[in-house]
């Protein structure tokens, strides 16, 4: 079975600039318009897709992008990735969800998915024209998304102390040996999950296990991870609770007192945030608005007008199974 991407790009080599390459914009589809079905758009592993680096690296123009094999049709790692891992030898889902590595393990530049433009690349968060990074230092475990998840800005869920999603992915914390690079996708099994509660929204952390690290066949709950590697989650925990302290803001907290949730709550979130996506990625949220801030409908028109692109109609496999 063929999980990751090295074949393309080997680990510990430099991107390929590929900014002379194709055209990168993909067309809109009006709000109500439905989208076309075409599984070509809809990638199941990292087995078929390149990634390119575009623009000076360490300059706010700076992007990873990704594309299929021929290097002509770009690949949104949010939209075009299935939430559910595909064996691309047998096309057939697994019981493994799919990451997308948005920061490496041991590295501290704050690079994310771009989900407020067209094509969804990984670009470096900036704020005020000024790179960001982790004051703190290295982040110790490999951080990224789940693709085709969306934490709605208008929900609030009974468990998030009254607080409404961060209008982003799901973010994942998979604690596995490897180094995985800025746009690798690899398959995870989902242990369990914690709520953070970041400057007033609720940001749900999914703990995950890369399928073929060494200890993934004896992780299979939370509650594995506390009893075969001590002193992992509680280290995730600190690391979020005081990692803006050195940017000068107050500590986080979090919600259900502060527990990891096991793999059941965890897979129970995950598909609420995969049913908000499909709202999002096909106008059905915008279109019931109504009753909302202007805040907030600002959030989701600024997506729907950068993601209301020419996708699949998603399959039944692009749910996470009852495992």
């Amino acid at each position: 079975m063929v999980f990751g991407m090295e074949s393309q790009v080997p680990l510990g080599q430099p991107l390929r600039n590929s900014s002379s390459q194709g055209s990168w914009m993909e067309s809109q589809v009006p709000l109500g318009q439905p989208l076309r079905k075409n599984s070509s758009v809809s990638h199941g592993s990292s087995s078929n897709l390149l990634l390119h680096s575009h623009g000076e690296e360490n300059t706010t123009e700076f992007r990873i992008k990704a594309a299929d094999k021929s290097g002509s049709k770009p690949i949104s790692l949010w939209h075009d990735v299935t939430l559910v891992h595909v064996d691309p030898a047998t096309d057939r889902p697994t019981p493994y969800l799919n990451f997308v590595c948005e920061i490496p393990k041991f590295s501290r530049k704050k690079f994310e998915i771009a989900t407020d433009e067209v094509g969804n690349f990984i670009k470096q968060d900036e704020k005020k024209g000024v790179l960001r990074e982790f004051k703190k230092g290295d982040i110790f475990f490999n951080y990224g998304c789940l693709p085709r998840t969306w934490e709605d800005p208008t929900f609030v869920h009974p468990d998030a102390e009254g607080c409404r999603g961060d209008n982003d992915p799901v973010d994942v914390c998979e604690i596995g040996a490897r180094i995985v690079k800025t746009g690798e996708i690899r398959p995870v099994k989902v242990l369990g999950i914690l709520c953070m509660i970041d400057e007033g929204e609720a940001d749900w952390k999914v703990v995950a296990i890369d399928a073929e690290d060494k200890w993934a066949p004896f992780l299979n709950d939370i509650d594995d991870v506390e009893k075969l590697l001590p002193g992992t989650l509680s280290a995730i925990r600190e690391w979020f609770r005081t990692y803006k302290i050195p940017d000068g803001k107050p500590p986080n907290v979090f919600g259900l007192d502060e527990k990891f949730m096991d793999k059941h709550y965890a897979l129970e979130i995950i598909k609420e945030c995969n049913h908000a996506w499909k709202d999002l990625i096909t106008g059905e949220k915008e279109r019931n608005m109504d009753n909302y801030d202007p805040e907030v409908k600002g959030l989701v028109r600024k997506l729907s007008k950068s993601n209301l692109v020419d996708l699949a109609v998603h399959d039944d496999d692009d749910e996470p199974p009852n495992f």
